[in-house]
């Protein structure tokens, strides 16, 4: 990495370098259920535009992002969603993680969002910790949720880690 990093909206120009990382995380076989990145035009029609974000380096290459999804169209659950954040392998370790995260939960706060959730490998330290320095607490364990399809965990029921951060000015 060079220079400071800049956190900015994500645009359809960003899908290449956003996809390749997804792509990577994809591989570990920890990041995710999904065997492939979906399209431009179905992760952008998934995802709010509030918080969808990624940190670039002064050269404009993007090192990691941050979406989020509406858990229900429910008019209960309009303050409640669940986020993925990803590095690039390039760029792991160097605090890109935990600059998205802050930025993604203030811009979250900015239009409403009182709660951001998300389901985590057990495997998944790095992220795991991640969150746990941001603010997220462990709601438990999802046993055996769902039966993995791709890589190193293939025909494996796998369990993963429910987290979530409440925002402060919707605790009572």
């Amino acid at each position: 990495m060079t220079g400071p990093v800049t956190i900015r909206p994500m645009t359809a120009s960003d899908w290449p370098a956003v996809e390749a990382i997804y792509r990577a995380g994809i591989a570990t076989g920890n990041a995710t259920f999904e065997a492939e990145p979906p399209s431009w035009e179905h992760f952008h029609a998934g995802k709010l535009y509030a918080g969808r974000l990624v940190a670039t380096d002064d050269t404009g290459t993007v090192l990691g992002w941050v979406a989020a999804s509406p858990v229900s169209t429910r008019e209960v659950y309009r303050g409640v969603v669940e986020h993925s954040v990803y590095v690039s392998p390039a760029a792991a370790g160097q605090g890109i993680g935990r600059q998205l995260v802050d930025a993604f939960i203030s811009a979250a706060e900015g239009v409403g969002i009182w709660t951001i959730q998300s389901s985590i490998f057990p495997e998944n330290a790095a992220s795991l910790t991640l969150h746990n320095h941001a603010g997220f607490r462990r709601i438990g364990t999802r046993e055996r949720i769902a039966l993995m399809t791709y890589g190193p965990w293939a025909g494996q029921w796998r369990d993963t880690t429910l987290i979530e951060r409440r925002s402060a000015a919707h605790e009572s």
